[in-house]
């Protein structure tokens, strides 16, 4: 075999398999790419052992998360980027070890916050409520 013999089958598995193959123990998953052992993932790239997972990118150990950039151990977050250790963040970036923060930046170990400001745990639900109806968020 020669080279552009050894092209053209190279040419032809590359159309014959899909992009599906290259997700190597994914399970459930569409439209990823470039990731591993994820599984019921949606339109992801690069994401490692994430679940029910949606439009992320660059994250591992992702749970249950929509539009997350290099996200890390973090569960049940929306729109956040480069957050780890955290669960229920919405509009987040470089948060670690947070719970129910909402378009905060920079915080650890912080709990019920908002624009990086502390509320009570019932304060943080209505004002949420009040934000996600103004900036038209479901």
């Amino acid at each position: 075999m020669n080279r552009q013999d050894f092209q053209r089958a190279l040419d032809r598995l590359r159309k014959e398999f899909s992009q599906e193959a290259s997700n190597p123990g994914s399970f459930e998953s569409k439209r990823c790419v470039q990731c591993s052992s994820c599984m019921f993932c949606e339109d992801c790239e690069r994401c490692y052992r994430c679940t029910h997972a949606k439009a992320c990118q660059e994250c591992s150990h992702v749970t249950h998360s929509k539009n997350c950039r290099h996200c890390h151990h973090c569960a049940y977050c929306r729109e956040c980027t480069n957050c780890s250790g955290s669960s229920y963040l919405e509009l987040c970036e470089n948060c670690i070890d947070c719970t129910y923060c909402f378009g905060c930046v920079g915080l650890g170990r912080r709990d019920f916050c908002i624009l990086n400001q502390p509320y009570t745990r019932d304060e943080y639900f209505e004002k949420v409520k009040e934000l996600r109806a103004v900036l038209g968020i479901k």
